[in-house]
């Protein structure tokens, strides 16, 4: 049975994912009834260990199951008041969602500034040299690179590629991994920004991090998946003040003589 903290009242949902199962090639089910929802302003963390499902959740909301051969066989997934599920990527991107997929996905022999106009090309207005300055406005690093993006540092790149989420001018954004390969001083940066883009320009942001620590200290609540399905969920500071998840994902718990069997037993007749 699933351990659920308690919930305070929470704001208007942004988006609510209901029950969904996503199976790969008709026989992989990797997501099994998973359920979860985005208050409207907020920075929700979603949490797992490597294989959990947190990837293919993103891709589900997103619309870009289908380029891998996935479906969502169950379920919906319902954006302010609107069903998304089964929609195409695009459609998606224009309804205000970008997903800033793990490992940057920056086009390396494009410039930063092509790389930030490709963002924009669902838009159809004439204020994309004035989204650009507001990307710099945010990334002051990014204006003084005028060369190909492919020569830029990793944490350059993470901060070209939430760039290029923010000229598609979203209402809620998809972050996989930002903090992957970077340094800690650079991590922080990062998180700081997000922070920054969620209180001054009120996106929405649903987060998938594996450092645990930096998701819960700027997100406002959290969900924690295991083999496909939330397991745990609730505030930022009751998920960082429970004992399982300071075991588990903050490296707080007790000293085990057997690491093995708190990970594979323990953890599944607690959860599972």
């Amino acid at each position: 049975m699933a351990v659920t903290a308690v919930r305070t009242e929470q704001r208007a949902a942004a988006l609510a994912v209901n029950a969904i199962d996503v199976v790969y090639n008709d026989v992989i089910q990797v997501l099994n009834g998973l359920s979860l929802t985005v208050p409207d302003g907020e920075i929700v963390a979603l949490l797992g260990s490597n294989g959990a499902g947190k990837s293919t959740t993103l891709k589900a909301i997103s619309g870009l199951l289908k380029s891998e051969d996935g479906a969502i066989t169950r379920g919906e997934i319902v954006f302010q008041g609107e069903r998304i599920s089964g929609r195409d990527a695009e459609d998606i991107v224009k309804a205000g969602i970008f997903q800033v997929m793990e490992g940057r996905r920056i086009v390396s022999d494009m410039s930063v500034i092509e790389n930030l106009r490709l963002g924009a090309h669902t838009r159809r207005d004439g204020e994309i040299r004035q989204d650009i300055e507001r990307v710099f406005a945010y990334f002051p690093r990014l204006k003084e690179r005028s060369g190909l993006a492919g020569y830029l540092s990793g944490g350059e790149q993470q901060m070209l590629a939430i760039g290029r989420a923010l000229m598609a001018r979203p209402k809620l954004i998809l972050l996989d991994e930002p903090s992957l390969g970077l340094s800690p001083l650079l991590v922080k940066e990062v998180f700081d920004i997000i922070k920054r883009l969620n209180h001054e320009l009120g996106v929405t942001i649903l987060l998938v991090e594996q450092n645990a620590n930096m998701a819960l200290k700027a997100a406002s609540r959290g969900y924690i998946m295991e083999q496909g399905k939330i397991v745990l969920d609730g505030t930022a500071a009751a998920l960082s003040d429970n004992e399982d998840v300071k075991e588990f994902y903050l490296g707080q718990g007790r000293e085990r003589k057997s690491f093995k069997t708190i990970k594979s037993y323990k953890r599944r007749k607690r959860w599972l």
